[in-house]
């Protein structure tokens, strides 16, 4: 997130005067360095984009290969955005809607049917390993997504996601978040529970989310696209992301005396602090902001919050609001992870609906950099 002078001038392939102007000029973001008070650092993301302008008109190659990360939209979606600095479901923002919606009216209003899942009673023990074998093996057997009408994909959307739910949260029925909340034995969570599934149901084109429609975008079923989802939400860098976060704010809680001195240290291991900023929000992730409000926030996180925005000079995002949400009603180590993946499957779902009608194979290019391709004769 971070560079130092030297990585900073080789991207911009400038003089240091050019990038103490960029700097002066608030073009780019700078802040001290932990490990050297002498020393500066700045924003990676300011520098590339600086970067990317003195460049010029940049190639074909060049403008596909930066759209893979964060760049410009490779592909057309009705399902939801991010504008203006506010997240929407078809059109409906969704801070808004968690002030007293569900993930079923989600999901009702994002794949355009009703539904109100009931899971018979199954002798599995919930957890996202049940959710992947569940799916699994639905797999082989469930209808190709290719020629299927809309209606019918939507019939899929139900039963699959309902397979979710039975791996997730377990057999029952009303609301999943009083369903998820009484599986956490945490009944009083219902609520605030409720906010996070609703305001995790999609989010564009997220990188699970990505993975769901190229895997649909084959032709494979809707329990295939889900399957991927869930296997790429599972890294650190996504679902997982609020395991860093809880243990950065156990650091902390041993350390009641400085936020900030335990945040450097991290800093200073030259570890990436999780839990602040999002590229698509730069006054705040909106989610995080409508999820903190609906929950009373540990007094350790106050304090990261603070350190944070004071350090980084970002605001926490949606990983830091999920971590604690778990920590102020003392969920499981594996509650923010169940919560992320059980409602964002509805988006996943719905973007497989979109994807598999479009008829669409999604297959980009690759800009090949190895050895070079021996020739014949």
């Amino acid at each position: 997130m971070w560079l130092s002078a030297g990585e900073a001038l080789a991207r911009l392939g400038s003089k240091p005067q050019s990038l103490y102007a960029n700097v002066s000029r608030g073009r780019i973001r700078a802040k001290p360095d932990p490990g050297d008070s002498r020393r500066s650092l700045y924003r990676e993301e300011d520098v590339d984009r600086v970067a990317r302008r003195s460049r010029g008109r940049r190639s074909a190659a060049t403008t596909a290969s930066e759209a893979i990360s964060w760049g410009d939209p490779v592909l057309t979606s009705t399902v939801s955005t991010v504008a203006g600095g506010r997240l929407a479901y078809r059109g409906v923002d969704a801070a808004d809607l968690s002030v007293s919606g569900t993930l079923e009216d989600v999901a009702e209003l994002l794949w355009a049917r009703s539904y109100a899942p009931v899971v018979p009673m199954t002798a599995i023990e919930p957890s996202i390993g049940a959710a992947l074998i569940a799916l699994a093996s639905r797999v082989p057997n469930d209808p190709p997504s290719s020629g299927r009408g809309t209606s019918q994909l939507r019939d899929d959307a139900v039963v699959v996601h309902t397979t979710v739910v039975g791996g997730l949260v377990g057999a029952g029925q009303g609301p999943l978040h009083q369903r998820l909340a009484e599986r956490f034995a945490r009944p009083a969570a219902a609520d605030a529970i409720r906010h996070a599934l609703v305001l995790l149901a999609d989010h564009e084109l997220n990188a699970s989310t990505f993975a769901a429609r190229v895997t649909v975008s084959t032709g494979a079923p809707l329990s295939a696209g889900v399957l991927a989802g869930l296997a790429a939400l599972g890294g650190p860098r996504h679902g997982n992301a609020t395991l860093e976060v809880i243990a950065l704010a156990e650091d902390i809680e041993a350390h009641p005396e400085s936020a900030e001195d335990a945040l450097l240290d991290w800093l200073g291991e030259r570890r990436a602090v999780p839990g602040f900023g999002h590229p698509l929000y730069p006054r705040g992730d909106v989610r995080s902001q409508a999820l903190l409000a609906a929950i009373d926030i540990p007094a350790a996180f106050v304090r990261l919050a603070a350190a944070g925005e004071a350090i980084l000079e970002e605001a926490p995002n949606i990983d830091f609001a999920l971590a604690a949400l778990a920590a102020a009603h003392g969920l499981p180590r594996e509650a923010p992870a169940t919560i992320f993946a059980l409602a964002r499957s509805v988006g996943w779902l719905a973007h497989c609906i979109e994807q598999a009608v479009s008829g669409q194979l999604i297959r980009p290019r690759a800009c090949y950099v190895g050895p070079p391709v021996a020739t014949r004769g």
